[in-house]
């Protein structure tokens, strides 16, 4: 397993409907998605999850940067390429507009 990042170009936003409905729709479509962490997961309270909390094992998280949303974790290269892959489509296809990597020009 490698470890894996990417940046979309979600930015922030005080639309609290997109915060509130659209985006955790969005992660719950997600293969893998295990809710948002607790003070069980050491420090990463409210930040999405996908396969597990431990970072030791195959996991995702999210965090929200000043760029966009941000994606890290550890997975096989392919199985990384095939989640980004969903992740935007569902994405753009939620948000109506094209949702890319901002490193790769996307978007």
């Amino acid at each position: 397993m490698n470890h894996q990042e990417m940046n979309l170009n979600i930015r922030l936003d005080p639309n609290t409907e997109m915060w509130d409905s659209i985006i955790p729709e969005i992660y719950r479509e997600m293969d893998g998605w295990l809710g948002f962490g607790t003070e069980e997961t050491k420090g990463r309270i409210n930040l999405p999850h996908w396969f597990s909390f431990d970072e030791k094992e195959k996991h995702i998280c999210a965090s929200v940067e000043a760029g966009g949303i941000h994606f890290s974790g550890l997975m096989e290269d392919e199985e990384w390429e095939n989640w980004k892959k969903k992740i935007k489509k569902i994405a753009t296809e939620n948000f109506g507009f094209s949702i890319g990597e901002i490193e790769l020009g996307e978007g």
